[in-house]
């Protein structure tokens, strides 16, 4: 299996990436970055993008690609709106469609976000745009998986980005303890995009709760393996 996948020097891009070159299920991961991290694999071909709103020079690179991931993307306030508008909508699209035009029906697994509204008339920046961005990917002739994570725990220390997230993550085993609705810690959500990626699913909207029962059905399997 050859894989595209953008975003692996993020938090969630990373781990979906060492499953990739850890998996005998991919032959080939190509990713693409705006500066190389220095990171060397066998399997691994790092492809630096100026311009991740045209691929016109990367054709080649979306050739039998059976999976993409596209876990690129920035924090609500990080950047000004109409950037973040660029990255959420403007960046996913023209991957997309590079990846429908060189390797039609191949399935792409999205990282959206909870709250995300496809009916597009939400007035909170984050949903409206991460609704625009899963409809214009519907409309192509991909398999689509749209990955809605609620708080995304981060198991890797890091440095937070506003003081929002240093509070919720000081919250965090509350939020877990209140169920599957509300939080994902990174690894999970990496696992779960990862094998979603590999076998598929019957869903095209994934919100948390559905994320996490992927990883709960893998789980049960294994158990009934290891008791035979």
């Amino acid at each position: 299996m050859k894989v595209i996948l953008t975003g692996a020097t993020g938090m969630i891009g990373s781990l979906v990436l060492q499953h990739c070159l850890e998996s005998e299920r991919v032959q080939e991961v190509v990713s693409l970055l705006r500066r190389s991290s220095g990171q060397k694999h066998a399997k691994l071909k790092e492809v630096i993008v100026s311009d991740f709103t045209d691929y016109s020079d990367h054709q080649e690179l979306f050739r039998e690609v059976q999976l993409a991931f596209f876990c690129l993307g920035a924090y609500t306030g990080q950047v000004p709106d109409a950037l973040f508008k660029t990255i959420t909508v403007g960046y996913p699209l023209p991957f997309a469609k590079a990846l429908e035009e060189n390797s039609p029906g191949a399935r792409i697994c999205l990282l959206s976000g909870a709250g995300a509204d496809r009916s597009e008339k939400s007035k909170v920046s984050f949903a409206l745009y991460k609704g625009m961005a899963e409809n214009a990917l519907a409309n192509l002739n991909l398999v689509l998986h749209s990955f809605r994570p609620a708080y995304i725990y981060p198991v890797e220390p890091r440095k937070e980005p506003n003081l929002g997230y240093r509070i919720v993550r000081f919250l965090y085993p509350l939020m877990k303890a209140m169920g599957p609705r509300y939080s994902i810690s990174s690894i999970d959500l990496a696992e779960a995009m990862f094998k979603v990626g590999i076998e598929g699913t019957d869903k095209e909207v994934l919100e948390n709760q559905d994320i996490l029962a992927c990883l709960s059905l893998q789980s049960g399997i294994d158990h009934l393996d290891e008791k035979r």
